[in-house]
C-alpha cells in the first residue's frame, strides 16, 4: 500500500524531504538517488543546498541518476536537463562530477546510449532513493500515457501537454523536443524506495486518480500502488480531491 503524507506548502514538504534524504545519507553515504526535473522539486534542491551551506548535509560519497533527458539536446545546452540540475542542485552541493550520471541527449545512438545508462545503474547497484515528480497526464519520468510501457531505459515521443508543461524553458511548446531518452517503468520500480511529490491543485484530479483508480498503462504514475516501498507526498492543493479514506492511510 502506497504510504501518504499531506503537508500544507509545497515548502513545508520540501524541508521535509530533504531533511529525509539527509537522514538517509548519514545513514549510507554512499546512498544511489535517483532524481527528477521540473518546477516541483525545485523547492526541494533549493532546501538541499540550504542544508549543505549549513553543515547539515553530505553528498561527497552519493551518487545520482538522473530520470530523464531531451533528445537531440547536448549537455552543454542552457534548456537541457543537465543544465538545469546544475544550476538548482549540482553547483550548490559537494556531489562530485563522476558520481553524478545524466542521459545522453546529443547522442547518435539511442538504443545504445539507453543500455549504457542501464548498466551504469547497475554497476552502482541499483538506485535507493528514487525521487519522482507527476506530469499532469500521470507521466513518470518521460513514460508517457499509452496502451503499453517500456520496461528498460528507452528513446520516446512526447505528448503535447509534456510539450506545454516544459514550454518555459524553451519559450514556447513548439520548441520543446518532441522526443526523449527516459528511464523505464521496471528501472524505476527497482529503486528500494520511490517517494513521488506532487503539489498545487493542477495536479489533484491526477492524483486522485494514481491512488484511487484502477491501474493502467494510461496513468503511468498508477503503478505505484504495485511497489512495496513507495510513497506520495503532497502538499494541501494537490491532495484536495483526495477522498476522506484516502486522505488518512
Amino acid at each position: 500500500m502506497v504510504r501518504l503524507r499531506i503537508f500544507t506548502t509545497p515548502e513545508a514538504l520540501s524541508q521535509a524531504l530533504a531533511r529525509e534524504i539527509a537522514r538517509a545519507l548519514a545513514a549510507k553515504p554512499s546512498l544511489v538517488l535517483g532524481l527528477p526535473t521540473g518546477r516541483t522539486p525545485i523547492p526541494l534542491y533549493r532546501e538541499l543546498v540550504r542544508l549543505y551551506a549549513s553543515g547539515g548535509i553530505d553528498f561527497s560519497r552519493a551518487t545520482t541518476f538522473n530520470l530523464d533527458e531531451f533528445l537531440g539536446m547536448a549537455p552543454t545546452d542552457p534548456r537541457s536537463y543537465h543544465a538545469f540540475m546544475r544550476r538548482h542542485l549540482f553547483d550548490g552541493v559537494n556531489l562530485p562530477r563522476r558520481q553524478i550520471h545524466f542521459l545522453n541527449g546529443a547522442t547518435g545512438h539511442a538504443a545504445r546510449e539507453c543500455a549504457r545508462y542501464e548498466r551504469a545503474i547497475a554497476r552502482a547497484g541499483g538506485i535507493d532513493l528514487q525521487i519522482l515528480g507527476l506530469g499532469v497526464n500521470g507521466h513518470i519520468g518521460f513514460n508517457e500515457p499509452a496502451r503499453a510501457l517500456v520496461a528498460g531505459t528507452h528513446p520516446v515521443t512526447l505528448t503535447a501537454a509534456t510539450r506545454r508543461a516544459n514550454a518555459a524553458l524553451f519559450g514556447g511548446a513548439s520548441a520543446v523536443p518532441s522526443e526523449a531518452l527516459s528511464m523505464g517503468m521496471a528501472t524505476i520500480f527497482r529503486a528500494k524506495r520511490i517517494v513521488l511529490v506532487s503539489t498545487g491543485a493542477t495536479k489533484a484530479r491526477c492524483v486522485a486518480r494514481m491512488l484511487a483508480g484502477r491501474i493502467t498503462t494510461r496513468l503511468p504514475a498508477s503503478f505505484l500502488q504495485l511497489h512495496s516501498h513507495a510513497e506520495v507526498w503532497l502538499d494541501g492543493a494537490a491532495a484536495s480531491r483526495l477522498k476522506t479514506r484516502i486522505a488518512a492511510l
